[in-house]
């Protein structure tokens, strides 16, 4: 396997409070991995280290051997780290192509070309980009009239514009009917499986982590308590004691964290 992305003696404290304490963890290419735990394990914070939003106390992030720590966060996605946000963030006056058309200028370094009209830039690659989401007959819509869910899939074809090796989605569901979830992180992971992007994701619906995550890493004030597959996790006594207060949601069809 091809590590894409090696975290080492990640840590983070505030005012004396550790929040990320000695994380360490490995990324394949290809993989599709979650990041779990009750709330104020460390997710977050965890995840803000990687893409250089938090820098780490002590730790080391390196993306295909290239550390990560002490640079800042453009410059860490311009080495190939895309994200997406727990609240969308788009350009609601604009098309839903020209969201993805000015990812795609803005990736080829096109933003300050004055000698060129914006919405003739790469058409064809926001139209292939659109329909890799199932958005290509929402083209000439303005973000204001997409319903959530919608933009959700757009947020997605925005991050993918990047051609990112990593890409981070935090809580990616979040405010999304059930339906819908199952549908953005399905299609999430037929993306992954088809171009070999890595990704890592927080998430707080299990069905969903059960369902897509290849790996499995659990969190709790801020260690690493443990990892694996569905069924490791599912199984594992300690998880079951910190995430769920002994009781046995993760064995059980349809458990929420």
């Amino acid at each position: 396997m091809i590590h894409v992305l090696e975290v080492r003696g990640l840590s983070k404290s505030f005012d004396g409070v550790h929040a990320v304490r000695g994380v360490d963890f490995d990324l394949n290419e290809g993989e599709f991995l979650a990041l779990i735990g009750p709330n104020g394990a460390g997710k977050t914070t965890c995840f803000n280290m990687l893409n250089g939003y938090l820098r780490p106390d002590a730790g080391s992030v390196r993306l295909r051997g290239a550390e990560l720590i002490g640079r800042p966060p453009r410059k860490i996605w311009r080495l190939g780290v895309g994200r997406t946000f727990q609240i969308t963030a788009t350009f609601l006056s604009m098309t839903v192509l020209e969201n993805v058309q000015m990812a795609l200028i803005s990736h080829h370094h096109r933003v300050f070309d004055l000698f060129s009209l914006a919405t003739r830039l790469y058409v064809d690659q926001a139209m292939a980009l659109l329909e890799l989401v199932s958005m290509q007959d929402q083209a000439r819509r303005a973000c204001s009239e997409l319903a959530y869910g919608d933009l959700k899939r757009l947020e997605l074809a925005i991050a993918l514009a990047h051609e990112p090796a990593l890409l981070l989605m935090d809580e990616p569901t979040a405010g999304m009917a059930p339906s819908e979830r199952i549908a953005l992180m399905a299609l999430t992971a037929e993306i992954v499986a088809k171009g070999g992007v890595s990704v890592v994701f927080t998430e707080h619906d299990m069905d969903v982590v059960f369902a897509h995550a290849h790996r499995i890493l659990v969190l709790n004030r801020g260690e690493l308590i443990a990892e694996g597959n569905g069924a490791e996790i599912r199984a594992n006594p300690l998880v079951q004691e910190v995430y769920l207060g002994g009781g046995t949601a993760f064995a059980q069809e349809g458990a929420h964290a």
